[in-house]
């Protein structure tokens, strides 16, 4: 049996990797708006950004981690504050956490499209067997 706050490391992961991609993302952002002279009022919608900006990789995924990682942030939640404590939930956080890792790192790197969607898919088949597996927990299954 695990203590259902194990679930916290996989999702302290997950907030360490948003908190990266926004480094990363000052980091590209804010050199280049100098760089070509880019008035912050410039680029004051999404739209504006994407037309002024060269390099938008650590945005677009800056922005894609507040997508299908919610579905991970609830079921780890309720995993916790239901006393589901399975091994199996826990395995798929981490593998969910590893395929978002991955997705990062192509995204915010040589962004190859099928690599990214690859990763991707890796980390909603992850997320979906993490949410059948507490369903079935809930359903008393397992």
């Amino acid at each position: 049996m695990l203590a259902a706050s194990s679930l916290a490391w996989p999702m302290l992961a997950m907030v360490a990797l948003v908190f990266s991609v926004a480094v990363r993302l000052f980091l590209t952002r804010i050199p280049e708006m100098q760089r070509r002279g880019i008035h912050p009022q410039a680029v004051a919608s999404a739209k504006q950004m994407a037309e002024a900006m060269e390099d938008t990789r650590a945005a677009d995924h800056f922005r894609n981690l507040f997508e299908t990682p919610v579905l991970f942030y609830a079921g780890c939640l309720a995993a916790m504050q239901t006393g589901v404590d399975s091994v199996g939930v826990l395995l798929m956080a981490w593998a969910f956490v590893a395929a978002r890792l991955l997705m990062a790192f192509e995204a915010c790197g040589r962004n190859k499209v099928m690599r990214r969607f690859q990763a991707f898919i890796a980390g909603c088949t992850a997320l979906l067997f993490l949410w059948v597996q507490l369903a079935l927990h809930w359903a008393g299954v397992l």
